[in-house]
């Protein structure tokens, strides 16, 4: 080939056709002699690309290692092979030294790199085994190292458990709001099982200060059908969420729940591994609240858009502005250890109003007077008495559907013998 032209033609020809070189030194010297027969240095952009696919064709290297023989000929001359050898820390450890390692692995079925490392140290010393005389200095880290060789892994065979997968959503820490609301502790209740057909779920959302509470309610926990959920609730409260505390359910660490907070500019945050009660105050809100007026028994998961109603009109209305909640003091004894007492019981609507600051944490457009005619509406017990008796309206459209369900589902509720 003399021109650039059939260079271009041959490319298209033979892109299925795979060429390899002979050895490297010949590689090199063809290489050489097309860059000279074309004149590569003095050719224009396109040229070069074409002459260099040419090149990457017919002699199989990478486009990175093509161009550092092609830099290397521009500044010597020549491409020539790197004779120069690299410098090599001395082998420590031979291959009997591996030996020694798989034997003791295989005789306490691999223990970790320090007591590996010790059970050398008691060979020499105590039991005097002069094969251990090298081994007995060998760091815990490169124990490790030898186990990766090949002469270790051809010769033992152990399987190790499947480490879980690094979720980077959300900070694994407790959260600390300071007095200031706005901080939620997020938690699921599901409504119950039937024949391999899940129930409702309920969404518990409370604030860590003020104990003011939203529940909803959902079909399923997926991303999809929680979204719209979670900012229905999130916009229920009067005040501006800071941040948001789960447990490790996918259910709230996943992208979408991610995007959302990230949003609204909320701090998501994780509970830890061994303190269960990272997330105590909404599993309480769990029992006290949400068990306490739906049950336990099993509820068709295409109700929750007529729970949900529920909820925002009658229940978070009550439990905000209507029932009292018990607020620790915490108390140090003589001994130095701190007791908390349940002495002060109030609303959160009334927890809020004692923040001497609680007006600049509202959300814009909701003034402390606005809360107050909710709360002023109607007395505690006339609201109480509405919620029950839409509650109770409630479980009866719930109940006159279960009764149309198949014999086998009405007998396991319970609703004929």
């Amino acid at each position: 080939m003399v021109s650039i032209a059939q260079i271009k033609e041959f490319i298209k020809v033979a892109q299925n056709i795979e060429f390899k070189g002979a050895k490297r030194l010949e590689k090199y010297q063809w290489i050489e002699v097309i860059l000279l027969r074309f004149r590569y240095f003095s050719l224009r952009k396109k040229e070069k690309t074409a002459l260099k696919k040419y090149l990457l064709q017919m002699t199989g290297f990478s486009d990175s290692q093509l161009t550092r023989l092609i830099a290397k000929k521009k500044k010597t001359g020549k491409i020539r092979a790197d004779t120069a050898q690299r410098h090599r820390f001395p082998r420590k450890y031979t291959s009997e030294d591996i030996a020694r390692i798989i034997e003791t692995d295989k005789a306490h079925d691999r223990l970790s790199g320090p007591a590996t490392k010790r059970i050398f140290q008691r060979m020499y010393d105590l039991f005097r085994d002069p094969k251990f005389q090298r081994l007995k200095n060998i760091s815990s880290a490169h124990i490790y190292n030898l186990r990766g060789t090949r002469q270790y892994l051809s010769w033992t065979k152990f399987f190790t458990k499947t480490k879980p997968t690094v979720i980077p959503i959300g900070e694994r820490r407790k959260p600390n709001p300071q007095g200031i609301p706005g901080f939620l502790r997020v938690d699921t209740v599901h409504q119950g099982d039937l024949e391999k057909e899940k129930g409702v779920y309920h969404i518990n959302l409370v604030d860590e200060v003020t104990q003011w509470e939203i529940v909803g309610a959902t079909e399923k926990i997926s991303e999809q059908y929680l979204k719209p959920v979670l900012e229905q609730a999130l916009k229920q409260f009067p005040f501006r969420i800071q941040g948001f505390h789960s447990d490790n359910g996918s259910e709230y660490i996943n992208k979408i729940v991610a995007r959302l907070l990230n949003k609204l500019l909320i701090d998501q945050t994780k509970s830890r591994a061994r303190h269960t009660n990272d997330n105590a105050l909404v599993e309480g809100k769990n029992g006290s609240v949400v068990r306490k007026h739906m049950g336990y028994m099993y509820i068709p998961q295409f109700y929750a858009a007529a729970i949900g109603r529920f909820y925002q009109e009658h229940f978070n209305v009550y439990l905000n502005f209507h029932r009292p909640c018990g607020f620790a003091s915490e108390i140090i004894s003589e001994k130095g250890k701190v007791k908390k007492v349940y002495d002060v019981y109030r609303t959160p609507f009334e927890a809020l109003l004692a923040h001497p600051r609680a007006s600049k944490f509202l959300k814009e457009g909701i003034t402390i007077e606005k809360l107050q005619e909710i709360a002023q509406e109607k007395s505690d017990n006339e609201c109480a008495v509405l919620m029950q008796k839409a509650k109770d309206e409630l479980f009866k459209n719930i109940s006159h559907h279960k009764l149309q369900l198949p014999t086998t589902y009405a007998y396991h509720l319970g609703l004929i013998s």
